[in-house]
């Protein structure tokens, strides 16, 4: 068996919690999943998935000031024009998704 090395990490309890459950299913051990992770990082020389912050939360046309307003339909039609966007049947279903 090849040494190994011991690693301490704090982690949020149900983080952890439902990472095992993950893993549990998987047939792995946090300590295998931990260490697939890691030899990722070495292959790949960085972190093996992207990152980025959480998407901005849609406001309410409600909570939408006047101004606030104009100003998202007129991004929105700048944006149709230099036809960034998406196809409606494309939108439509993944609202139903969730």
């Amino acid at each position: 068996m090849a040494k190994s090395s011991n690693l301490y990490v704090r982690i949020e309890p149900d983080v952890k919690e439902q990472a095992e459950k993950v893993f549990d299913g998987l047939g792995i051990s946090m300590s295998n999943a931990v260490g697939l992770f890691l030899k990722q990082v070495v292959i790949n020389q960085a972190i093996p998935f992207e990152l980025k912050l959480a998407p901005v939360k849609i406001k309410s046309v409600d909570t939408l000031t006047e101004v606030e307003f104009n100003a998202e339909i007129e991004k929105g039609y700048t944006d149709s024009l230099a036809g960034k966007g998406r196809p409606v049947k494309e939108v439509f279903s993944d609202i139903r998704k969730g």
